[in-house]
């Protein structure tokens, strides 16, 4: 029997090789995550711009129909809440027979829970956007 011997080029990744590698994959990891989960509460974030919109509409059609925004006719003021399309949003409305203010609040435990940035949208009756959080110039851009 012949024994078998390995050139030095054919012997593959040593340990502390491998440890780089994994290192250098979990810094960049450790980088990347965050600014994608700021890319994705930032496209979340229509969910909430949309259900205000689409509440706001409701509204306006109650006033045009009723002369009030509070009219016990409109059903979205019977509804209490109304959830975002995709469930990341609960749209609250507070309203009397000349103005209306809505708020988009993220639902919790889910990932706009989160969302420092902009914590809530708002949208009242002149068409004034609102938010809190820290960067309330990107809230509704």
């Amino acid at each position: 029997m012949a024994a078998i011997t390995m050139s030095r080029g054919a012997r593959g990744f040593t340990l502390i090789e491998l440890m780089i590698v994994v290192a250098i994959v979990g810094i960049l990891a450790a980088i990347a995550y965050p600014s994608y989960m700021d890319y994705v509460r930032k496209g979340n974030r229509t969910d909430a711009k949309t259900a205000l919109l689409q509440v706001a509409q409701t509204l306006e059609r109650c006033f045009t129909q009723y002369s009030a925004y509070n009219n016990a006719n409109c059903s979205v003021l019977n509804a209490g809440t109304v959830n975002s399309a995709e469930g990341f949003y609960t749209v609250g409305v507070v309203s009397d027979a000349t103005t209306y203010t809505l708020t988009a609040t993220p639902v919790a435990g889910r990932a706009q829970a989160g969302d420092a940035k902009c914590a809530t949208l708002t949208l009242n009756n002149l068409g004034v956007k609102g938010a809190t959080g820290t960067a309330l110039t990107e809230c509704w851009k």
